[in-house]
């Protein structure tokens, strides 16, 4: 598993600042399979711009439960390839969300110092797809797990 190289991660914000608003605040989490780089938007609405046609993007949005209790819901499309290639795309989705959870955890370092509560807050990925064995939500732990997920440098 890859770790968090901070000097491929490139942050752009829309329409929001680096540490407001909380609730609605968007992230589309993309990549270069090329360059390796990350690229992290951050906004009150999803990058669609930002989304390619493989649709390997995670997108992600702080929400709140009815008890007022704040966590980070992300969303990921396996799609339905397919029964060869879409398990395929199910495991690279959690083989790779530590490393795209770690870019938006990193990339929005600010937001963190600004909310150090939110480094506690539940994370939940729902993976999309019509293969009932593919799809549901599982919990990634919180933001404060991928705080420090950086590739040491040699």
């Amino acid at each position: 598993m890859e770790r968090l190289n901070p000097d491929k991660v490139y942050v752009e914000y829309r329409e929001v600042t680096p540490t407001e608003p909380v609730l609605g605040r968007k992230y589309t989490q993309t990549h270069s399979d090329t360059t390796a780089e990350l690229f992290v938007t951050i906004g009150l609405n999803y990058a669609n711009d930002k989304i390619n046609p493989m649709r390997d993007e995670v997108l992600a949005e702080w929400l709140c439960t009815q008890n007022k209790e704040i966590y980070l819901w992300a969303y990921v499309y396996v799609g339905g390839f397919g029964p060869e290639i879409s398990p395929i795309r199910y495991n690279i989705f959690v083989r790779e969300l530590p490393l795209a959870l770690a870019a938006i955890r990193n990339g929005d370092d600010q937001f963190f110092k600004g909310h150090p509560e939110l480094d506690q807050a539940p994370i939940y990925v729902y993976f999309d797809s019509p293969y009932p064995d593919l799809r549901g939500q599982k919990y990634y732990e919180t933001p404060s797990t991928y705080k420090n997920y950086y590739r040491h440098q040699t």
